[in-house]
């Protein structure tokens, strides 16, 4: 099957169930995506699929077809991916940084879709990634420097 991902064809030889992530991984070889819990309640596996984040552990592959993947390896291609970016590291957001392509990829959906979010939208939408390093403080301190910034003009 043909999947796009990152604005780029790739044909893939898979079963239809595999999960998206597995795709990605080991037939693929993009490894920004992380595996936690494979049972989509963590987020590390976090990528947009038509612009909305969803699980790739858990969302067959056939999910993908004729639909657009975005992962964390082209997320600086987006102005609010570059803004997020940028602000993680002026935040010092990572600790461990297991969760970090999941959450990124996480809040860059929610600034495409929500310029200015307000804390309860960022919880909302951030409630399904988990950090066990328990930095959800910076986190969305990190988001609203990223909304404030690209309603300012500036990604970064």
């Amino acid at each position: 099957m043909k999947i796009t991902i990152n604005e780029q064809v790739h044909q893939v030889d898979v079963p239809d169930d595999m999960p998206i992530l597995w795709a990605l991984r080991d037939v693929l070889g993009m490894t920004g995506t992380k595996f936690g819990c494979g049972q989509s309640l963590c987020g590390a596996c976090t990528v947009m699929l038509d612009g909305q984040p969803i699980r790739s552990c858990v969302t067959p592959v056939k999910q993908a077809e004729n639909k657009k993947l975005t992962t964390i390896e082209a997320i600086s291609e987006q102005p609010a991916g570059r803004a997020i970016q940028a602000a993680w590291l002026e935040k010092n957001v990572p600790q461990c940084g297991y969760c970090q392509s999941g959450q990124i990829v996480s809040a860059t959906a929610l600034l495409n879709t929500n310029p200015k979010p307000s804390d309860e939208d960022i919880n909302n939408a951030m409630s399904g990634n988990i950090c066990r390093c328990g930095t959800y403080t910076r986190i969305r301190d990190a988001i609203k420097q990223a909304a404030n910034k690209l309603e300012a003009g500036h990604e970064g």
